[in-house]
């Protein structure tokens, strides 16, 4: 499966992947109405932002068939709260995949060219934050290397309140 750097012009395609995602994904997590109303539409203008700004982060993406963008990484510096040492701890944003692809390998090659693109970006580790519901996810980022590192965070989504935990993982030099 290809993978390749985002571009701005795959604004739409990622907006799609994300709503769609989400939809599947925190069905059992988040309200109907508001998985309902996520709109691809004001996603894609937020991800063009994000693709032209000066500092934007790496959005890696994944095509299937035809170059049909399926699945998208992000990941930027973490955040400079004094958790951890500057420019050494990179933050994966985003892994999200359509669900019809969910098992087939893509989001594991995603996350590996992630990693990698981390760790040649000189990060020495990697976090993330995970809904602590999100069983799925969280077997999925546990098979690949990430743990849980004991903070957890209180969130309001679509009006509810969810446990986000953190997970983190070392980078190979």
């Amino acid at each position: 499966m290809p993978i390749r750097e985002a571009l701005p012009e795959d604004a739409a395609a990622l907006a799609a992947v994300h709503v769609l995602s989400w939809r599947a994904a925190y069905r059992d997590l988040l309200p109907g109405p508001y998985l309902d109303a996520l709109s691809t539409e004001e996603r894609a203008g937020t991800w063009r932002t994000r693709l032209t700004a000066p500092d934007r982060p790496t959005v890696l993406v994944a095509t299937g068939d035809e170059g049909r963008l399926v699945a998208f990484s992000c990941f930027r510096p973490w955040p400079d709260d004094g958790e951890f040492a500057p420019g050494s701890t990179a933050e994966l944003a985003a892994l999200y995949a359509l669900p019809e692809v969910w098992g087939t390998g893509v989001g594991r090659a995603l996350t590996e060219a992630s990693t990698e693109a981390m760790g040649a970006a000189g990060f020495r580790a990697a976090a993330l934050w995970v809904f602590a519901g999100n069983t799925r996810g969280r077997r999925f980022y546990e098979a690949g290397g990430w743990r849980p590192d004991g903070t957890a965070v209180r969130e309001e989504t679509g009006g509810r309140v969810l446990e986000e935990l953190r997970y983190r993982r070392e980078l190979l030099p």
